[in-house]
């Protein structure tokens, strides 16, 4: 039976259906003179992961952060650019899976990013570890690496609304190098007693 399932017993159960994505759909014409403007279109529709249907047409889930972003982008094309640029929100997209798809792979790419920099950082702790590099001003630096990195998380996790499959994946990963940072502290730690002691006895 068509939206229902078996539940344990037999007796059958509602499934949940999908939840209904409304887009924000932004469609514009910048002067093809300064070049800049266009460089300026794009960074900002990429930095709030908007994706390209095609040339000068990107599109977003509607959120309210993405409605405030993409009606500023409009109004800024409009009155700074001399371009021409509208906004539509629809719930109705024909091919709409393959928009979620898309959508969903241009975060699945920026999780891939913060992924290679979490190896890079395990690589860069294991360096420190085989020099015996265990100072706090490395302690310092590691730390601050593992804040951008969780920082870059959080800036592409508030744009996937969809569900992107990589999510967890980097979770996993910024755990990894916290118990990396953590365990590093501790041969810190271990350093300066260490010293400490050896100051003292001499």
């Amino acid at each position: 039976m068509p939206g229902t399932e078996e539940a344990k017993g037999g007796e059958p159960q509602a499934v949940e259906p999908a939840k209904a994505v409304t887009w924000l759909m932004l469609i514009y014409r910048v002067p093809s003179e300064p070049t800049r403007l266009r460089a300026a279109v794009w960074r900002k529709l990429r930095n709030l992961g908007a994706v390209y249907l095609q040339n000068s047409a990107a599109a977003a889930p509607r959120t309210p952060q993405s409605e405030r972003a993409l009606r500023a982008l409009r109004s800024e094309i409009v009155e700074s650019m001399a371009g021409q640029a509208f906004l539509v929100s629809t719930s109705s997209v024909i091919g709409e899976s393959d928009l979620v798809a898309l959508y969903n792979a241009a975060r699945d790419d920026e999780y891939e990013e913060i992924l290679d920099k979490c190896a890079d950082f395990h690589k860069e702790v294991e360096k420190e570890v085989l020099a015996k590099h265990f100072t706090y001003s490395e302690l310092e630096e590691n730390e601050e690496d593992l804040t951008k990195l969780r920082g870059w998380f959080e800036k592409v996790k508030a744009r996937d609304v969809l569900g992107a499959a990589r999510r967890k994946e980097v979770v996993e990963a910024l755990d990894d190098c916290a118990r990396t940072l953590e365990e590093f502290a501790s041969s810190v730690y271990e350093a300066e007693d260490s010293a400490i002691f050896q100051h003292g006895a001499g």
